[in-house]
């Protein structure tokens, strides 16, 4: 409806500008908005407002020459003007029964649109060190990357969904060190376990993996391992360097190939559990890029010679700096340590500049909001090398923080260190985690009540709309009991019986689904929809409590059967592109 009163003021421009009241290609925007209040109808343009100095009119006299350009619609009834200069467009009471028609035979696609016709956009998330599991944390960026995904697909976009393996670096170096420190402990030695080391539990089971498969073979006395190795932390030594002191020699004592082994393993181990634990949580991929792809494709090496020919690198104390304070940054950053080894942050620049030359429109990386600083930093280095930074847009997750019984949940992996997603997961289920991570938009902090995600009430949102969705076809169950049979038909022609309040305002809220995904598209905002979808439980809950719909009037029954299987459609769409379950029984 939005479209067809926009495409009602566009056509009326057109004329005004053929006759030379308004200037030609004025550029200015036709916005249409839903009135706060019905006294000012269904809809209102304040587009006289915005282009009265253009037109050197007063816009309320610009109104009044744009309504008498208006072509007729048998969708309006009324159009007045109001305050200085406002557009307000009444709707005839059938205006919107068409949108259940609509619906029906639509179905599924209802609601997508042509927003991204022919556009690529590639949405890369989560995207966790593969060092252990995946936490809460991650779970707020995997349902909101998800239905971002989803969202921007059903605007027409083409989208690619990334995950990026950061399986190269240190903290993968760490990661296969305390793997094999497991190992050996297994295998008898003694020695105090680094500061700096992973202590998980899923640490040991990788080193006893290990162990189980290979008896002895990796094992090296810990004298050996531990000599001339800097002291760590606890011991009044640099904890930093007493790790990076281990890896070194964890790799001259094992040599290359069983290094490799030792590495690949906990990468390999813990990246099933990744893939696993977000597949569970409806969450899959189109492509898994991996870091160590960027080393060996060349793809590092071009981009460090793309920032050499930019002139924005120099060599100090044997590194290679990119000059990122040329952009704004606070300091500038090293690309290539002085013992030859690329940064993470110029893998990150390779990855970018490889995103950008696979053709996507729009790159969407989506991070966690501790990674704030490093956006302007990565923007700055695709601006050295010549790409467009502003094909690049970065959304920030804040984390969620658990509440139950009113109190901060204090509920842990076997580590004690944090809470998972897959125990979180466990504990309120798929459904309720999906829909309260997106309750809120990304960049706010947001608190998780665990008991209210639990509960079976109208206080949990994902229950009451998931009820309003069981409850329609419960309605049915009871119609074949009744010995009633719906005829959609017949529902067809007698739309025009749908004349209760409670029915314009649910038929209002149905005709409003499209426009909330396209603004939820559009402004990377899940949230909308999840809002939405309350909303029409709401007036769906609130129209049968205050009507039968199963009457014995076969014309108004079958019409408000029309009605409520739109509704039961919407809700459905909607709930998947959430990534939640639509059931019929609750």
């Amino acid at each position: 409806m939005k479209h067809h009163i926009e495409n009602l003021i566009a056509s009326a421009l057109a004329g005004l500008e053929a006759t030379g009241a308004l200037p030609p290609a004025h550029g200015a925007a036709i916005t249409v908005d839903h009135t706060k209040s019905k006294e000012h109808g269904d809809y209102a343009c304040n587009i006289a407002l915005v282009l009265a100095k253009p037109a050197r009119a007063k816009p309320r006299e610009l109104a009044e020459k744009i309504l008498k350009a208006l072509p007729a619609s048998d969708k309006v009834i009324k159009v007045e003007i109001a305050g200085p200069g406002f557009i307000n467009f009444f709707l005839r009471p059938d205006a919107n029964h068409g949108v259940i028609r609509d619906i029906l035979d639509k179905r599924e696609s209802f609601g997508r649109g042509r927003l991204g016709y022919g556009r690529k956009v590639q949405v890369e998330f989560v995207s966790a060190n593969p060092t252990g599991p995946l936490h809460v944390g991650h779970g707020r960026g995997a349902a909101y990357g998800a239905t971002l995904a989803n969202l921007l697909d059903a605007a027409g976009f083409q989208v690619h969904r990334e995950y990026y393996i950061n399986d190269a670096g240190r903290q993968m170096d760490i990661l296969a060190t305390s793997v094999w420190l497991r190992y050996l402990e297994l295998c008898g030695e003694k020695f105090d376990f680094p500061v700096n080391g992973y202590k998980g539990d899923y640490v040991y089971d990788i080193g006893a993996t290990l162990h189980r498969e290979n008896g002895d073979k990796y094992r090296h006395a810990s004298a050996k391992v531990f000599e001339s190795v800097p002291t760590d932390e606890p011991k009044g030594g640099d904890k930093e360097a007493h790790i990076d002191a281990l890896i070194e020699r964890a790799k001259s004592l094992l040599g290359p190939a069983n290094y490799r082994l030792v590495f690949d393993l906990g990468l390999n181990v813990i990246l099933d559990d990744i893939r696993k634990d977000l597949e569970e949580f409806g969450v899959t991929y189109d492509q898994w890029f991996s870091e160590r792809a960027l080393v060996e494709n060349g793809a590092a090496e071009r981009a460090i010679e793309r920032l050499k020919k930019s002139g924005h690198v120099y060599e100090k104390q044997g590194a290679l700096w990119f000059r990122s304070t040329d952009y704004g940054d606070e300091k500038d950053r090293v690309v290539v340590r002085e013992n030859g080894q690329k940064t993470y942050f110029a893998h990150d620049i390779a990855y970018h500049m490889d995103k950008l030359e696979r053709g996507y429109d729009q790159v969407i990386d989506i991070w966690g909001a501790d990674h704030h600083g490093y956006v302007p930093r990565v923007k700055a280095a695709l601006a050295a090398i010549g790409d467009d930074p502003e094909r690049l847009h970065v959304l920030l997750v804040q984390f969620a923080i658990l509440y139950k019984g009113g109190e901060r949940m204090q509920m842990s992996t076997r580590s004690g260190e944090f809470v998972t997603l897959r125990e979180l997961r466990h504990e309120v289920g798929n459904d309720a985690a999906r829909f309260f991570y997106v309750l809120r938009k990304c960049e706010q902090h947001m608190d998780f009540d665990l008991d209210l995600a639990k509960s079976q009430s109208n206080d949990n949102p994902v229950f009451y709309v998931q009820y309003a969705h069981a409850r329609i076809h419960s309605v049915f169950r009871q119609m074949k009991e009744k010995g009633f049979a719906h005829d959609p038909a017949n529902g067809d022609r007698n739309l025009a019986r749908l004349t209760e309040p409670h029915e314009r305002a649910l038929i209002e809220r149905l005709a409003r689904y499209p426009e909330v995904l396209e603004a939820a598209a559009t402004a990377h905002e899940p949230h909308q929809v999840a809002y939405y979808l309350r909303e029409l439980a709401y007036d769906f809950h609130t129209y049968y409590g205050a009507h039968t719909f199963l009457v014995d009037d076969a014309a108004v029954r079958d019409a408000r059967l029309n009605l409520i299987v739109a509704t039961r459609q919407v809700i459905a769409n909607g709930l998947k592109l959430l990534g939640v379950s639509a059931p019929e029984t609750m």
